[in-house]
């Protein structure tokens, strides 16, 4: 599923009406900490030194190789399956009685000709109209959620080739495309061992800040498996910077995964992040999941079925030749490969983007209360 994706598009290129209804149901605290970035605090953030002494890879790495890196994208992949769940579930039934019933009223009129039934006829048409009714509003506003998850991409991916010192995302169109950026602009959500505690059930977030590509719109991926707490995801952070920075030699080799629809992948998927918490649950706990485990078959079943309903991703050629002897540099995406529209939409919100100048200013000490002062100027006996 690729529904973290797909908002952050939808936000990067707003249009002017929608972006102000989203602004006037945010309360002033939320305002002010959306735009509470400043320069420095950026820069603390890019960095490529050292933050682990173990570096490993929680995959799925589908390529490994002396010039590229590639993994698996994807911020709710464990979600994945509830979109065609719901989908093939609605339209399967809905399309096979529309069809027995349209096409048993045709069948009544063709008996009954040179006789002519009015009844019969106008209730053909009504069906017909019904069913087309329902096919188009689903075509104008209902695929744009199915195609998250089913006749697109199989899998979002990213790649880092290190001799031309960049980062390659496979996206959908409708998610942001693929995206050529430079390695050095890329930050990570895991550097600081203080927020080792936050990682529970998230995944490694990297991303790259219009002030440091040239773009008018922040990009960002969500890579591998969800964390379960701890170092895991600094530790894969230090996986991929080592690579990046030092050669495949530095880093231990991955088992490779297959890029084909498998069942083992789309039923994991549902217990990423979830180890720690089963190893240490009771066993009533235990108890309630083995009582729920058709519900965990059905989603398993119906990730696996969107992974068929997908096709595997192909990179452009000038990507998958990068790093060849001979070959050109993937040039770097720049806003003149967007579509006019998309182009004027994404600048119209570039100031959500903007950073602050110099240093966040250090917080004033708070000035004692009323009270505090009251209990100090009060003679201890």
């Amino acid at each position: 599923m690729y529904l973290i994706e797909w908002c952050l598009w939808q936000m990067n290129k707003e249009s002017a009406a929608k972006r102000q209804v989203f602004e006037s149901q945010q309360t002033r605290a939320q305002r002010r900490s959306f735009k509470d970035t400043y320069e420095d605090d950026l820069i603390a953030d890019v960095h490529f030194n050292s933050v682990s002494e173990n570096p490993r890879h929680r995959g799925p790495v589908f390529a490994f190789n002396d010039t590229y890196l590639e993994l698996r994208c994807g911020g709710s992949e464990e979600k994945r399956g509830l979109i065609t769940l719901a989908t093939v579930g609605f339209l399967l039934p809905m399309s096979q009685a529309w069809v027995d019933i349209t096409f048993g009223f045709f069948q009544m009129i063709v008996a009954e000709l040179p006789n002519f039934d009015i009844v019969t006829s106008l209730l053909f048409i009504y069906m017909l109209s019904l069913g087309s009714a329902i096919y188009y509003f689903y075509a104008r506003y209902g695929f744009r959620f199915s195609r998250l998850e089913m006749l697109t991409s199989r899998h979002l991916l990213i790649r880092f080739n290190r001799k031309t010192q960049q980062v390659h995302l496979h996206r959908p169109s409708h998610c942001g495309g693929i995206v050529t950026l430079p390695w050095r602009s890329t930050c990570s959500t895991a550097i600081d061992p203080r927020d080792d505690t936050l990682s529970i059930g998230m995944r490694l977030g990297l991303i790259w800040h219009p002030r440091l590509t040239g773009l008018p719109h922040i990009e960002m991926a969500m890579l591998g498996k969800q964390g379960q707490g701890g170092s895991e995801l600094r530790d894969e952070w230090e996986y991929i910077r080592r690579y990046m920075e030092e050669g495949p030699d530095s880093v231990p080799r991955p088992r490779l995964s297959t890029q084909l629809p498998s069942p083992l992948q789309a039923f994991s998927a549902q217990f990423e992040g979830l180890g720690r918490f089963l190893r240490k649950s009771s066993w009533l706990m235990k108890v309630v999941l083995l009582m729920v485990w058709p519900a965990f078959v059905v989603v398993g079943g119906s990730h696996w079925l969107s992974l068929m309903l997908c096709w595997r991703p192909r990179w452009p050629k000038v990507i998958r030749e990068a790093g060849q002897p001979g070959k050109p540099i993937p040039p770097l995406t720049t806003l003149e490969d967007y579509p006019p529209k998309v182009r004027e939409r994404l600048l119209a919100n570039a100031d959500r983007w903007h950073l602050k100048p110099g240093k966040r200013p250090e917080k004033k000490p708070r000035a004692p209360s009323r009270r505090a002062k009251k209990i100090e100027e009060t003679p201890t006996s």
